[in-house]
């Protein structure tokens, strides 16, 4: 009898790989340190004011320094150590959590040396993000470069599950207990970046110049698809970013504690978790391009949904679909960015692409929050979700090689 047909094989997982085994733990400890951050900060400084726009202001704080960086971001990263230049991020933002935590000890933290401090937090992950981006690539062969994407998603909603809930369960003991431990965290995370040991192929380094500089804009507008796909995300993030105003759901609508405050926050890592484990060993094959304008389109009616939700069943279950939808989008975005891209652009064009989806996460807490104070938060959020709709339909017409596209292989 002729011998069987092998079936289709699994790909090993890559966090056997020991250099993105390293990068993936650092990413998740300062995931967590900062989804511990931002549970610790909006419940204090709304505790403090009493007010939306204050929360609003937290999202512009961080957006500012990563808008304002960008160019500056791109080109440190394509010129030095991208390693060192991570692990010094890590360090610097450990020792403003341990400010944050000395000041609500003392008790003279005010919410201008909150914002300030934030602010601070947000310049050196105006670095880090990209930094950590453009790494990936140098770690992994390039087939599998999609999986490491699908991990590296895993890795933030894993930390992006445990930081909220974690935060709000130790606020309980107090703000100095959770700026504390997120310090301790990010110093472990900067402990990992030391020991990735890897050799990067050398390349040439352009002299610095304007041309140089806006390089990485450049690239992307010459690419439509990543034009497209980059602009997508940064205006449904921009236009969901709900999260700013979950310290008022969870005290003012669905009436919990800081405890639901972090189930809240947690949700959608949760339904993203699980959505990029299930991506990381079944990967993307065909119709990628519809399948992310779906995505996102899906993200946009689970907004909605929350949006009008009393219940605080409902509004979890809402925010695990919105998580899930999400992060398809993320690992679609982010295997087109890196595959497309050759190395000595990659800081570049990482740099440019988390001003665009990175900041858009502030930015849309300061939408969201200035909204919220013009129209009322339900009014806000459900504005959101309806644009997040208009724009996927917008952008079907307007990208059609984006929506065309149906392998991420190159």
């Amino acid at each position: 009898m002729p011998a069987a047909a092998p079936g289709p094989q699994l790909q090993p997982s890559i966090l056997r790989h020991t250099p993105f085994r390293l990068l993936w733990l650092a990413r998740v400890c300062s995931t967590v340190a900062i989804q511990m951050q931002a549970v610790a900060v909006g419940w204090q400084i709304y505790a403090l004011t009493g007010s939306v726009l204050y929360l609003g202001l937290v999202g512009l704080a961080q957006f500012l320094p990563m808008f304002l960086l960008t160019l500056v971001v791109g080109h440190t990263a394509d010129r030095y150590d991208r390693r060192r230049i991570a692990a010094v991020c890590q360090a610097v933002e450990g020792t403003a959590l341990a400010c944050l935590a000395l000041g609500s000890f003392s008790g003279w933290l005010g919410k201008e040396a909150i914002l300030a401090i934030v602010f601070l937090v947000g310049a050196a992950r105006a670095f880090e993000g990209p930094t950590m981006q453009a790494l990936v690539p140098g770690l992994v062969p390039q087939e599998s470069i999609p999986q490491a994407a699908a991990w590296s998603a895993s890795a933030n909603q894993t930390a992006s599950i445990l930081g909220p809930a974690l935060g709000g369960l130790l606020y309980v003991l107090g703000a100095t207990t959770v700026y504390a431990t997120a310090a301790a965290l990010f110093f472990a995370a900067c402990s990992f970046m030391v020991a990735i040991r890897v050799t990067r192929a050398p390349f040439r380094r352009e002299p610095v110049s304007l041309r140089s500089v806006f390089a990485g804009i450049a690239f992307i507008r010459s690419r439509p698809e990543i034009l497209g796909a980059i602009s997508l995300d940064l205006f449904a993030v921009l236009l969901g970013g709900a999260t700013a105003l979950l310290p008022v759901y969870a005290r003012d609508i669905l009436s919990t504690g800081p405890w639901g405050l972090g189930l809240l926050r947690s949700a959608p890592a949760l339904g993203a978790l699980v959505m990029s484990v299930f991506l990381a060993r079944n990967p993307l094959r065909r119709r990628v391009g519809r399948t992310m304008f779906a995505s996102v389109f899906i993200f946009g009616v689970g907004t909605i949904v929350f949006a009008l939700s009393k219940s605080f069943a409902l509004s979890i279950c809402a925010l695990v679909l919105m998580g899930a939808a999400d992060v398809i989008s993320v690992v679609i975005r982010s295997s087109l960015v890196q595959i497309e891209t050759p190395d000595e652009m990659r800081g570049r064009v990482s740099a440019v692409n988390s001003m665009f989806i990175g900041t858009s996460n502030q930015l849309g807490e300061f939408e969201s929050g200035a909204t919220a104070a013009l129209f009322g938060t339900v009014p806000a959020v459900l504005i959101g979700g309806i644009g997040t709709i208009v724009v996927v339909l917008l952008w079907m017409r307007l990208f059609p090689k984006l929506a065309a596209i149906d392998s991420l292989r190159r």
